[in-house]
């Protein structure tokens, strides 16, 4: 990994600032991307920008910021991407403070401010090195997420479709209502590519960083979604943020009756028993017990039903302390028995380890 500190002029970052909106945002003579198509969009709320301009013209030290030296000897940034905006946006009057836009300024503070000079590291490297070095140094301003720093390292062609699909706010809106996080901040690309990658992200991206589009991950995802919808017809809000991909990877070839799993999962939305309603789909496709988080007995169940056994084990029939005994249902919570002080045992830990086949 190659880093090298320079000094970069306000006027020379902001010479030749284009903001194309949806087709990102350059600099630096044309040779900087300021805001890649595939990066986040401007978040800095007013105060925040001005107070970068506030810095600038008081000629305090802005945050050192990150760029990225790509292939052809141009140039990305990694951190520093609000600040820059900011700077190039008053530059360019595109907003001003306490009424003066940058042309209301006298000609001496203009050059002051053209002057200033920002601190920026040029950073060069292999995609493992400059993946492993930008989370170092992610540590100022408003972060990057993971995926964030993934679309730098990674960045082409094919991040740049895949970003106008799920990342952009142009995007098709297919799917939001089930997907957890935010489309801004890159998440619901990760989540996709997670999904279609089984886990293996930065594989799946070293592997598609130049194929010409993302036809495969938006059909991959499309086709998700449709599966959701057609298996659980009746949408709650329980289902957003589910990793439905996972699932779909699974169990897309088996056949399912949507009427009777309806009738299935609204009996578990009522059982006071299933702590954890959004696992209740994951549940009625794995049958796993473990992702209900079915109500555990209290402390005083517990004790009632020892008391009642005298500590005796009915698996094992030899005496326990207390501690060394564990809660269970009599009637199996999956065959209607529920977690009531009638239906609690206490077992020897090995037996109900024995019984759970743990």
């Amino acid at each position: 990994m190659n880093i090298e500190l320079k000094e970069i002029k306000v006027r020379d970052l902001t010479k030749g600032y284009e903001d194309n909106q949806e087709d990102g945002v350059i600099g630096y003579g044309g040779k900087l991307d300021i805001r890649p198509p595939y990066q986040r969009e401007f978040i800095y709320k007013d105060k925040q920008r001005d107070a970068v301009i506030d810095t600038i013209t008081k000629k305090f030290p802005l945050n050192v910021m990150y760029w990225a030296v790509r292939e052809d000897g141009e140039f990305e940034i990694i951190d520093g991407q609000q600040r820059t905006i900011s700077i190039c946006q008053y530059v360019n009057n595109d907003f001003s403070i306490n009424g003066l836009a940058f042309h209301n300024l006298p000609k001496d503070k203009q050059e002051e401010i053209l002057d200033y000079e920002l601190m920026v590291y040029f950073c060069e490297g292999t995609d493992s090195e400059k993946l492993e070095w930008f989370r170092t140094i992610n540590i100022a301003g408003e972060k990057l997420t993971d995926q964030e720093l993934r679309n730098a390292v990674y960045s082409g062609s094919w991040v740049t479709d895949a970003k106008r699909y799920l990342s952009k706010n142009s995007r098709p809106k297919i799917g939001d209502d089930y997907l957890g996080g935010s489309a801004n901040r890159q998440e619901y690309l990760e989540t996709a590519i997670k999904w279609i990658s089984e886990g293996k992200i930065e594989d799946y991206m070293s592997k598609s960083q130049h194929e010409p589009n993302a036809n495969e991950l938006w059909l991959y995802f499309q086709s998700v979604i449709s599966w959701v919808k057609a298996i659980f017809p009746k949408y709650r809000r329980e289902m957003k943020g589910i990793d439905w991909g996972f699932l779909y990877n699974e169990f897309k070839d088996q056949k399912y009756d949507s009427a009777k799993l309806e009738t299935e999962v609204a009996k578990l939305m009522e059982d006071e028993d299933v702590g954890n309603k959004k696992g209740i789909y994951t549940y009625v496709l794995t049958r796993k017990e473990k992702y209900l988080n079915i109500r555990a007995f209290s402390p005083n169940q517990r004790r009632e039903a020892y008391e009642r056994q005298k500590g005796i084990c009915p698996v094992k029939k030899k005496h326990y302390a207390i501690e060394e005994m564990e809660a269970d249902h009599i009637t199996p919570w999956h065959l209607g028995g529920k977690t009531t002080a009638e239906n609690c045992q206490m077992l020897s830990k090995e037996a109900n380890r024995e019984k759970g086949g743990k």
